[in-house]
């Protein structure tokens, strides 16, 4: 097992890791510095390092706790910073928690197997959980209670507000001064409070994204993550204008609006409250494939228009097993999130995935992340490209001549090469 020891590496203009004044650029998008903490781990030459740098901060693994019930407190922050997951996320925190109500049941699962037996496979989850509903400032305290016992471990502070400057500007400030290391901003929540434009209903509307993320990134002094929600046509879009606009990174996705099921005895949509249900947020196994096409989309437009290393790019979406995290970050991604896993298997799922992902890493002899971090982008191409370059395999396959068509075809000169191309073993 590897030996770790944590250095701190100071960035150009933080004195120390409690002092929050970093300078953010005034104008967009001049990038900020920070102070990180470098693991530095003694370990055989053959073992793989897992470790990642992300927006100036340094991480022993890629591996995220997602925003949601697994960052909802201080008990279950600190069970996953023991662990040994790379960085916590916490549940999504907004000024006036007295609005968020939440119901129960609020979760419904889908199993794969014959009319969704009981004994098959969870493969969907699906949620209508709202933000935290706890005091901000019991969060808040909370946080500056993490980061005194654990300072060399990654905190972020997952935000939500209305469309109200100095709403996000007095939130954006109390949570920073709890030490937190950097914000992830949550536009695209696809279910409750659409009314006051928080979550998804921010992250659809363009316009509104780029005046609240200029109003984010005036404010904060934290490296700034949007997260994206997939209920859009072209994610890339809304991507483009937070980057533009100041963020440093992009989380994608967030879950899929969705509706689970229709009890066939009670004729009754669930999860069923009462009665009654709301579409809520899909996520797990079955989102995997929908969230690497993003990422893919995201991960391109990044290339070719943001091409800086200190742009990142947070993969979501159906990740259980280390192979599902090496797609993630073979298409582009930094750090990988993990929520609904984490719901179903614990939080010691973070050492089977650091295993998994170190036996992957070992059968292809890389030796970090950044050895095949978008490796698999290049191999992405539209239908018509794919159309021509078939044509000319089958153009190059036909010039080398498999065998005689026809009596006729045989040469003194070539007669044993002709028979030879004609023999099946």
């Amino acid at each position: 097992m590897a030996s770790l020891q944590f250095t701190k590496v100071a960035h150009s203009n933080r004195n120390s890791f409690a002092d929050l004044a970093v300078t953010r650029r005034a104008t967009p998008p001049t990038r900020s510095t920070r102070v990180g903490f470098k693991v530095l781990a003694s370990k055989s030459e053959t073992e793989p390092d897992l470790s990642v740098c992300v927006n100036g901060f340094q991480m022993p693994n890629p591996f995220v706790i997602g925003s949601g019930p697994p960052g909802t407190n201080y008990t279950v922050m600190k069970r996953a910073f023991d662990e040994g997951w790379g960085a916590v996320i916490a549940k999504t925190v907004s000024l006036d928690a007295a609005k968020v109500i939440n119901v129960t049941p609020r979760y419904a699962r889908l199993r794969a197997g014959a009319s969704g037996s009981a004994k098959g496979q969870i493969i969907g989850w699906e949620n209508i959980e709202l933000i935290s509903d706890r005091p901000l400032e019991t969060m808040l305290k909370e946080f500056k209670q993490l980061k005194e016992e654990y300072p060399d471990r990654i905190l972020i502070a997952s935000i939500m507000e209305e469309y109200n400057k100095a709403g996000w500007e007095e939130l954006i400030d109390r949570v920073e001064q709890t030490g937190i290391d950097a914000i992830e901003v949550n536009f695209s929540c696809p279910h409750g409070m659409p009314e006051r434009k928080m979550g998804m209903a921010m992250g659809q509307d363009c316009a509104l994204l780029e005046e609240v993320c200029g109003w984010i990134n005036a404010k904060a002094t934290v490296p700034v993550w949007a997260k994206m929600t997939p209920n859009i046509t072209d994610i890339t879009v809304p991507a483009r204008v937070a980057l533009s606009t100041g963020c440093e990174g992009i989380a994608a996705i967030n879950t899929i609006q969705s509706v689970m099921g229709i009890s066939l005895d009670t004729l009754r949509p669930e999860p069923c409250v009462e009665g009654y249900s709301t579409p809520g947020g899909y996520s797990c196994k079955a989102v995997h494939p929908i969230a690497l096409a993003k990422v893919m989309s995201i991960a391109q437009m990044m290339k070719s228009e943001f091409n800086k290393k200190d742009y990142s790019l947070s993969g979501i979406g159906g990740v259980e097993t280390g192979g599902d995290a090496a797609e993630f970050v073979l298409l582009g991604a930094n750090t990988v999130q993990v929520c609904t896993g984490v719901m179903m298997h614990g939080y010691g799922l973070v050492k089977k995935l650091c295993a998994e992902l170190k036996d992957f890493m070992k059968k292809h002899n890389f030796k970090t992340i950044e050895d095949f971090r978008g490796a698999s982008l290049p191999y992405f191409t539209t239908h018509t490209e794919l159309v021509r370059r078939q044509k000319e395999a089958i153009r190059q396959r036909k010039a080398v001549k498999k065998g005689l068509d026809s009596d006729k075809d045989w040469t003194g000169d070539g007669f044993v090469k002709e028979t030879e191309s004609m023999i099946s073993n």
